[in-house]
């Protein structure tokens, strides 16, 4: 038999698949928290319209890092939104107020609410995303939080005023607020510093944020499921070739060449 099956070599393609379907894992391991790992860290994205924020459990939290979870000892999670200084503190500012935080923000300032209750409690009738983020990314998510505090020195919280709630507080920020770098921008900045994939010069709206979110989420459960199909193939593929290597090797005629063929595609 003359017949070398090289179209039978498809070990080399088959590993490439694999190495290809692995590359992708490990692209969105890069944000996202696989079940093999140990220390998962949840992001909860919150928006009820018009106004976004990320909610973070104090667990999580290191006060070396955000030394201002001091200030909510009793909490079980925080709330941080990034916003204008004069208009985002006022519930009562008017058309002038957000024409100038729009165009001329004199700063900005974070507000820290401090919770117990569960996050779907807390915000009734409002979106909320929640994100499972690998540990080193979600360090690099704190560490943008962090840095948007206004702090005298970094080891020192910043100085709190009152905030919109008994249970919240507001903190100077940097950088300059404006139209268009807003709070949904100031989220998605967030997640992308944590290497979630998302682009932040595209969101103004918490719709846009929204939609962006979702698009990344939807893409990992069809690779997800699109990946399983591969393997699933390729293991069916394996075990027919194996079933049909066995019922070759069972003729002592077949045997000989079965062994030559083995060979051949290992070259």
């Amino acid at each position: 038999m003359l017949f070398r099956l090289s179209a039978l070599k498809t070990p080399p393609a088959l590993l490439c698949i694999s190495l290809l379907l692995r590359s992708v894992d490990h692209a969105a391991a890069g944000w996202d928290c696989s079940v093999k790992q140990s220390e998962c860290k949840t992001v909860f994205v919150v928006h009820g319209g018009w106004h976004a924020a990320i909610v973070l459990s104090t667990a999580d939290i290191s006060q070396l890092e955000v030394p201002e979870i001091a200030d909510f000892p009793q909490s079980r999670f925080i709330e941080f939104s990034w916003g204008d200084k004069d208009y985002f503190p006022d519930p009562h500012a008017g058309p002038f107020t957000a024409m100038k935080a729009a165009f001329w923000s004199s700063g900005s300032v974070l507000h820290l609410v401090g919770f117990t209750e569960e996050v779907a409690r807390f915000y009734p009738g409002a979106e909320i995303v929640q994100l499972q983020f690998a540990s080193q990314a979600y360090d690099e998510l704190l560490d943008y939080l962090s840095q948007t505090f206004a702090r005298g020195q970094p080891a020192l919280r910043a100085s709190p005023s009152a905030g919109l709630y008994p249970y919240s507080r507001f903190y100077p920020a940097t950088p300059r607020f404006s139209l268009w770098k807003n709070c949904n921008t100031w989220v998605a900045e967030a997640l992308a510093a944590g290497r979630f994939p998302i682009a932040p010069s595209f969101v103004i709206t918490a719709g846009q944020l929204s939609e962006q979110i979702s698009k990344v989420r939807s893409q990992a459960i069809l690779f997800e499921q699109s990946s399983r199909e591969t393997w699933e193939t390729l293991r069916v593929s394996f075990i027919r070739f194996g079933r049909t290597i066995k019922r070759l090797a069972r003729h002592e005629r077949c045997a000989p060449a079965l062994g030559t063929l083995l060979c051949s595609l290992t070259v």
